[in-house]
């Protein structure tokens, strides 16, 4: 019942997380480490819950999804104001490339407390500087994103390979710096999210296969139903406080959580 409870609490924290711009991997690395619950099987866990979020996504965004698909099988490509699919890849491939390239150096020496303290700070930062840098908006919406801005905001996402920095803090920041909308790069960043994280999980699950044990199997599935419902939940709640909330507020949290976590490891 404990490791179903721990399951439970873990699902939670990754649904309400993966799409704040706070970094769930941050989040889940420093609740596993209160909880104490770390190892081979809690890594592997932490793969399966990340599933959960990027499934809630897929369900919330399938018709915009299936439009692309439509639009690529007919190799509708050039029409203006129109997000495609090559703007999808366009920004997947920075992070992608590196991502697969440095995955070893990435778990090995980035995943700890401590490295995630300190990217929450810089995170934090990066926000602040952005959401304050005057600019001239050139992407009020999804459909305006050019290339340009779509491979630059995939840049930005490299970031996020360095846990507590957050894929939506880096990806909105940068987003923000090259002329969109708040609105349409956390739009933006919600639709790529998907085909990166299923990368990115598909690669873990398949080095972490010899831990997916039919004895964890019911916490698995439990903390992948928990990060599941509550994702659906905070991806509509964040595309509406995005409207009305400035990052500074989620830098701010992002400096206390820091501090906090600090002083407890201390």
């Amino acid at each position: 019942m404990g490791d179903l409870i721990t399951g439970i609490i873990m699902g939670i924290v990754e649904g309400l997380t993966e799409f704040l711009p706070v970094s769930s991997t941050g989040h889940m690395i420093l609740t596993a480490h209160l909880l104490n619950f770390e190892g081979d099987v809690a890594k592997t866990f932490e793969v399966v819950v990340q599933l959960g979020a990027v499934l809630a996504v897929l369900v919330l965004y399938w018709n915009r999804y299936m439009t692309i698909l439509k639009d690529m099988l007919r190799f509708r490509f050039n029409e203006p104001n129109k997000l495609n699919a090559i703007h999808m890849v366009i920004a997947m491939i920075p992070a992608g490339v590196i991502g697969i390239s440095l995955h070893g150096l990435i778990k090995e020496h980035l995943f700890g407390p401590m490295t995630v303290i300190y990217a929450l700070i810089a995170g934090g930062i990066l926000m602040i500087v952005a959401e304050r840098t005057k600019r001239t908006v050139t992407a009020e919406e999804t459909n305006d994103i050019t290339y340009k801005q779509a491979f630059g905001i995939g840049m930005f996402q490299c970031l996020a390979l360095w846990p507590g920095f957050s894929r939506s803090g880096s990806t909105i920041s940068g987003g923000l710096l090259l002329g969109t909308s708040q609105k349409a790069a956390a739009d933006f960043t919600f639709m790529i999210s998907v085909p990166v994280m299923l990368g990115a999980t598909s690669i873990d699950l398949y080095k972490s296969r010899e831990f997916l044990t039919a004895g964890d199997m019911p916490l698995f599935l439990i903390g992948l139903a928990a990060s599941f419902i509550v994702a659906m939940i905070a991806v509509v709640t964040f595309l509406n406080l995005i409207k009305k909330l400035k990052l500074m507020w989620f830098a701010i949290y992002r400096f206390v959580l820091a501090a906090v976590f600090y002083l407890f490891m201390m």
